[in-house]
């Protein structure tokens, strides 16, 4: 991996780009672990709304199955190089009692209301416990932005 010419961002620096990827992004990879059908791996949409992911799925997929039996999950956006991994608790919420206002600004960011759809839809929620962030070799130390739920910067 090239890193020359890499500076390394200070904390804050981290959290607040951190902060605006997650506002800006579109897509994000969600692990989730059943106990007995083990690991899955999906991107999906989604919305942060300050201080939580929300995205939707199918009532029926595999996330929603593995999330109500484990929820802790772990989130991560798709640049490679500039890495943003969150691990979290998810909780899903059914398509008709979905808070209002995450509903609607999943519409409105990508003008589709699933909430409309014949099929049964679950939003999942996934709050932050630890956050890391880093762009190349430079901010491997220091990578942890958020621990426990609260952010370092």
């Amino acid at each position: 991996m090239e890193t020359r010419g890499i500076a390394r961002r200070p904390t804050a620096e981290r959290m607040r780009d951190a902060l605006e990827r997650l506002a800006t992004e579109r897509d994000v990879w969600v692990s989730t672990a059943h106990p007995e059908h083990g690991p899955h791996q999906v991107p999906l949409w989604f919305v942060w709304d300050g201080r939580a992911a929300w995205m939707c799925t199918s009532a029926a997929s595999a996330t929603v199955r593995n999330v109500r039996e484990e929820p802790r999950v772990h989130l991560s956006l798709p640049d490679t190089f500039d890495v943003l991994l969150v691990q979290g608790e998810a909780e899903c919420f059914p398509d008709q009692e979905v808070p209002e206002d995450a509903a609607a600004a999943f519409a409105e960011k990508f003008g589709w209301d699933p909430r409309s759809e014949k099929g049964s839809f679950v939003y999942v929620r996934v709050v932050p416990r630890t956050v890391r962030a880093w762009r190349g070799e430079p901010e491997l130390r220091g990578r942890i932005i958020m621990r426990e739920g609260k952010w370092l910067g």
